[in-house]
């Protein structure tokens, strides 16, 4: 749903401007040196990048889902690192808060956050709890008014720079599985929290991504996402399958830019006197990308359109990650085909993406997880159809 087209539009604009004009000349150094520089960050906190998706009541631009997938198309035409910035704070860093932070929280939180005062992080992911999420071994025991919370988390995007930690801890031990998860609040600098170093990643360069520990944390019960125990995971799956859609259009971005990479480098790049693009074979590649590219904005968007309306789209935001990521993956290999020996070269727009949308494989579920969920989910229906 598109509230105000005129308005949109001007917005979009002016993303596009900035990401063609501030961030594109600097991919190769932001690759290098593993850090997006701070002048840009500044620049992504006036434009009002930080919020988008949080409410206007406090201080985003409370963007629609169809909205929200249609800025991410274009922020993700450059290195994904520079979405990945700002991509916590207005996704799966304040989600939790927007679905089910008590109106406290959200007062505290969310406006920081839209401004880029406070970058966020979820901290969900563990050694042994990646894609089996309610193996929570990260424990929270009450002690008065307050939670002491021990574990360790991995994998966490903004962790090494992050003001605030979305914490996903076990509050009851005698309840396995979901139900027994809580998730905390829990800001920089509370004793006992510390983050490690970036680590040195395939890919992704400058998005710091680390480890949070946590030993013997101690926050008041205050902090409880919602104020409620045991609504942590239903908490994270709220936020995970609006952020799948997100991460869907995300995947479709890079794929959009390689397509017209592979177009650029088809007609100026010539083998046996002619063009390359002149053969079928360099044709197929060209235009299969293309046309999965807009299969999985086709897909991408309805569904963000049936999400406004209330439709619950578990299942569709599942296939969309899963669809758009895989397809994003098979555009990289190509392009790289069709930029031959130059594409293997680091420093080449093909060899940098075909790093950096690896990762959308597995992170918000494994493309493996969310062909089980969607399997599960078709055959539920089918069997609610059957016995009605």
């Amino acid at each position: 749903m598109i509230r105000d087209s005129e308005k949109f539009q001007a917005m979009l604009a002016e993303v596009r401007r900035f990401i063609h004009d501030e961030c594109l000349p600097l991919e190769e150094q932001v690759d290098r040196d593993d850090l997006i520089p701070e002048p840009v960050v500044q620049r992504m906190r006036e434009i009002g990048l930080f919020g988008h998706s949080i409410p206007e009541a406090f201080g985003g631009a409370g963007l629609t889902t169809e909205e929200l997938t249609l800025v991410n198309l274009e922020v993700s035409q450059v290195a994904t690192a520079f979405r990945a910035r700002f991509g916590g704070n207005t996704g799966i860093a304040s989600e939790s808060l927007v679905v089910d932070g008590t109106p406290e929280q959200q007062r505290h939180y969310l406006p920081r956050l839209a401004s880029g005062e406070l970058t966020g992080c979820f901290a969900l992911t563990e050694p042994e709890a990646g894609s089996d999420a309610t193996a929570q071994k990260t424990v929270a025991v009450r002690d008065g008014d307050s939670f002491v919370i021990t574990g360790q988390k991995c994998f966490i995007t903004n962790a090494p720079i992050a003001n605030l930690f979305t914490v996903f801890a076990r509050t009851d031990p005698n309840t396995k599985g979901a139900a027994g998860i809580s998730a905390f609040l829990v800001e920089r600098g509370a004793p006992g929290l510390s983050t490690s170093q970036p680590y040195r990643k395939m890919g992704q360069h400058g998005s710091p991504v680390g480890e949070v520990r946590l030993e013997g944390v101690r926050v008041p019960a205050s902090a409880i996402v919602g104020g409620v125990e045991g609504q942590g995971f239903r908490t994270a799956m709220k936020t995970l399958n609006k952020q799948r859609i997100n991460l869907a259009a995300l995947c479709i971005g890079p794929a959009i830019r390689l397509v017209e990479e592979m177009a650029r480098q088809a007609q100026s790049r010539r083998q046996f006197g002619q063009p390359i693009g002149d053969f079928q074979l360099v044709q197929q590649m060209i235009a299969e990308s293309n046309t999965e590219v807009h299969a999985a904005r086709a897909l991408v968007l309805e569904t963000a359109r049936k999400r406004d309306e209330g439709i619950d789209v578990t299942m569709e935001a599942s296939m969309c990650k899963l669809f758009a990521s895989e397809m994003c993956g098979r555009v990289a290999d190509r392009a790289v085909q069709v930029f031959g020996g130059s594409g293997f070269i680091a420093g080449n727009v093909a060899e940098r993406f075909y790093r950096d949308v690896r990762l959308f494989r597995l992170y918000e579920g494994t493309s493996q997880i969310h062909l089980v969920n969607i399997a599960k989910r078709t055959l539920a229906l089918a069997a609610q159809g059957a016995a009605s």
